[in-house]
């Protein structure tokens, strides 16, 4: 049985559905396929990698008979498609100068519907298949990203205006702080964090439902208003909370345990070991299970189908995953840091009092620079935000056509001819 699931169709009338209405792994593979359909019409399973050969010169190659879902690839890499040219198209140029448009085999490109070729993507067609979206369809992700960040910015603003402010009493006086004032500002501190911190999550998970349904659709070369967006994702946002509060619940707990005997020992050497442990671990388990949320909203799966699919097409190209997240973070974080940081600074300079005003802690809770800061930080989340989104997208496509052929599924859907090569 075929065990890898359709791509679900944004828009389409399974978005209403509960995991439970649809069909079991495998069930109805062997129903022909209907032809070129539209983005709502995608077929629920994802038929397996076929067994390719070269067909004597004037018969049509054999249907191939369905056979079970291997790992990785059917067709050794290089082998060319049933009925490829063995010679170079002439004069077609294609990709690295090659003639053809696939090097000697002479096979012929792929087929691009949307922002990316429905074959193996390297990292340069990742970032710049992200890229590509943002400015194809800005009309939609702009939209949803500035008003996630200005509404997590606002919040957050008005909360370190007073928040601080109360604490800034203690720290500003001459007198020495009592313990009671100390413990009263460190739980001050600690809400402060926390309603943050969740106000964040939740403005960062519904940006990234509704960016995914975008980046989905961009991949066959459909453009989608918010509204859409919204209509799509909503079915599967608690699903997504749920997802996104265990994996930071489960986080937290597993630090927790490992540093625990060092806790109760009171032993500063184990609790520094537990930390040692748990940081390659978090990260080995973060990659693991970082194309999760794609799964979940694209596949409309439940929490535990998305952790397991996740994981899945994440093996055997763990390094490849990391290095990209690594990359595509870096370079978020490099971003955001041009952008937010000259505004931190203007804001400190002309309304914040400069040094002194840190060293005093005004410089914390002056409205100009909250505002500038906050400022920054919109802009800069508004750029990062759909980047890695629409990175996390392209990878779970990605890993889906190295090991499921997944390009067959959405060229189908797209409506054009596949002539490219599933093979990585």
């Amino acid at each position: 049985m075929n065990d890898s699931p359709g791509w679900a169709a944004p828009g389409s009338p399974s978005d209403d559905r509960g995991s439970d209405d649809r069909p079991a792994d495998g069930e109805g593979a062997d129903r022909p396929s209907a032809g070129p359909t539209d983005d709502s019409k995608w077929s629920a399973d994802q038929p397996p990698p076929g067994q390719w050969s070269s067909p004597t010169p004037g018969q049509t190659p054999p249907q191939q008979p369905q056979q079970p879902q291997q790992q990785g690839w059917g067709t050794p890499p290089g082998t060319p498609y049933a009925g490829a040219p063995t010679a170079p198209y002439a004069g077609s140029q294609g990709p690295y100068g090659h003639p053809g448009g696939a090097g000697q085999w002479g096979r012929p490109p792929a087929a691009k519907p949307g922002v990316i070729p429905l074959r193996p993507l390297g990292l340069g067609e990742i970032l710049d298949g992200a890229m590509a979206t943002m400015r194809a369809h800005w009309r939609s992700v702009l939209p949803i990203t500035l008003v996630v960040a200005t509404v997590i910015q606002v919040i957050g603003v008005l909360l370190q205006k007073y928040v601080f402010a109360d604490l800034s009493t203690t720290t500003t006086s001459g007198a020495k702080p009592r313990l009671d004032d100390v413990v009263n500002d460190l739980g001050s501190t600690l809400a402060f964090e926390v309603a943050t911190g969740f106000i964040q999550l939740l403005g960062t998970i519904v940006a990234t439902a509704m960016l995914t349904m975008i980046f989905s659709r961009a991949v066959l070369g459909h453009s989608s208003t918010v509204s859409a967006a919204w209509r799509d994702a909503r079915p599967q946002l608690p699903r997504l909370i749920g997802l996104t509060l265990i994996m930071g619940v489960g986080a937290v707990l597993l630090g927790g345990v490992l540093m625990l005997p060092g806790i109760l020992a009171g032993s500063t050497g184990l609790v520094i070991l537990g930390i040692v442990i748990a940081f390659p671990l978090l990260i080995w388990l973060g990659i693991k299970f970082t194309l999760a949320s794609a799964a979940l909203m694209l596949e409309k799966c439940t929490v535990r189908k998305a952790f397991g699919r996740s994981s899945k097409l994440v093996q055997g190209s763990w390094w490849r995953v990391f290095g990209i997240s690594l990359l595509t973070g870096l370079i978020a974080g490099v971003v955001a840091a041009i952008i937010t940081w000259p505004m931190t600074i203007l804001g400190l300079i002309l309304f914040g009092g400069g040094m002194n005003g840190l060293q005093s802690g005004t410089a914390a809770t002056a409205w100009g620079v909250l505002v500038l800061s906050g400022v920054g930080v919109i802009i800069a989340q508004t750029v990062t935000l759909p980047l890695q989104s629409g990175v996390t997208v392209l990878l779970y496509v990605d890993q889906r056509i190295r090991r499921e052929a997944l390009d067959l599924e959405l060229a189908r859907a797209a409506g054009v001819e596949h002539s490219g090569t599933t093979g990585g």
